[in-house]
């Protein structure tokens, strides 16, 4: 979906693909069938973007194969889909049973992350429309905190990823930025951990990715980040619209059993709170100073590991039109504010936007799509969300 800002340019809204998963290139044209052209057409649009996640076996069948990519490309025009940014933080298995940390590998010290991200590169030069000349990709944010290596490695090898995008640059006349995506228990934790390994990169084709879930969830306000990352000269590749899951009173035994059937096997749920903040709302508040957390909600439900006298945040993407039921809520509202900063301004901070919820089928049982049917429903839903955030700040809907 393409619109209109009030300065001229075009915003982009997509959808990330990484919520059906697949490991293969056939399983990706099996997505637009099955998936991404049935949304397209709830949405009644002639066109639709999506954001494509890409496993390592398909991002090198389509980067050693031209015709292969020429292939896929002529598919995504046959089905009325379009792409301008791919999600490069899974390398693989992310539809495995327990993904859990395994997300995080490879990692930015590992050469084989540097290897992928200039595939995925090269292949998104060739998917772009006709009329874009720009790309985005967003990446993991360096390494999990526990990585035994410092960060020397992951800049060195950003180095040389910016360098291999300018070179791709001239040869194909198509300008990709990557955007590191700071997350919950990451080396790059929070956005504003990310401005000194991009100051010390320092190259306009490394930026970073606001995930508004991962901003929520880590009780910084969007307006303050935001306006530290333009200070610093920090430019915003992408943002993916996402919503965190909110307690107000973690203390209380109905909020934790209805945090309880949102602790599930397959993704890590990342849980903060921030007790010098008795006060927080799901609206957002500053960056808190001592924040505490854990690497999974269990863990926070599990004993005294987390207080619980403050709010508590985890990192789990609840669809965006649909909050959970009383007693918890969403950090929809952090979205909201972020999206004003992004793109609210008289120039949008990011042309690129991307709604990732990939957690449908991690939902509680009675809140999962039962089929293509709902869940195509929901997809398109919360684009529907989307689209009317964007033209109520000024935005026009572009066909």
């Amino acid at each position: 979906m393409r619109f209109r800002h009030p300065d001229g340019s075009t915003v982009h809204l997509a959808y990330c693909t990484n919520v059906h998963p697949a490991e293969t290139l056939g399983g990706v044209v099996a997505q637009l069938r099955d998936h991404c052209e049935p949304v397209r057409r709830r949405l009644g649009r002639d066109r639709l973007g999506i954001g494509l996640w890409l496993a390592a076996d398909a991002a090198r069948a389509l980067d050693s194969d031209p015709s292969a990519l020429r292939a896929l490309r002529a598919e995504l025009d046959r089905r009325g889909l379009e792409v301008v940014t791919l999600n490069g933080f899974p390398y693989e298995g992310f539809g495995a049973e327990e993904v859990k940390y395994r997300v995080y590998r490879p990692d930015w010290a590992d050469p084989e992350r540097l290897e992928h991200t200039t595939a995925l590169a090269r292949v998104l030069a060739g998917l772009l429309p006709d009329d874009v000349t720009d790309g985005s990709i967003s990446t993991l944010p360096l390494a999990w905190r526990t990585a035994a290596h410092g960060t020397g490695r992951h800049e060195k090898a950003l180095r040389t990823l910016a360098e291999r995008l300018d070179a791709l640059e001239e040869l194909t006349g198509r300008s990709i930025r990557i955007g590191l995506e700071p997350e919950p228990g990451c080396v790059v934790e929070t956005t504003h951990d990310a401005l000194a390994p991009l100051s010390a990169i320092a190259h306009h084709r490394i930026g970073i990715c606001v995930d508004t879930c991962h901003l929520a969830t880590s009780f910084e306000d969007p307006h303050t980040a935001l306006d530290v990352l333009t200070a610093a000269g920090v430019p915003v590749v992408k943002s993916q619209l996402s919503a965190a899951l909110h307690a107000e009173h973690p203390h209380l035994p109905e909020v934790r059993t209805a945090l309880a059937a949102f602790d599930e096997p397959r993704f890590l749920h990342q849980t903060r709170t921030s007790p010098t903040l008795n006060s927080v709302r799901a609206g957002g508040a500053p960056i808190a100073a001592g924040l505490r957390g854990t690497d999974d909600l269990g863990e926070a439900l599990g004993g005294d590991t987390l207080p619980d006298a403050s709010p508590w945040r985890a990192h789990f993407h609840v669809p965006l039109h649909a909050a959970p039921a009383a007693p918890l809520t969403s950090t929809l509202p952090v979205l909201r504010a972020a999206l004003t900063r992004l793109v609210g301004g008289p120039h949008p901070l990011t042309r690129h936007l991307e709604v990732e919820t990939y957690t449908w089928q991690a939902l509680p049982p009675e809140l999962r799509p039962r089929g293509r049917t709902q869940l195509a429903d929901g997809i398109a839903a919360e684009l529907t969300l989307a689209r009317d955030l964007l033209t109520d700040l000024g935005l026009k809907e572009l066909p």
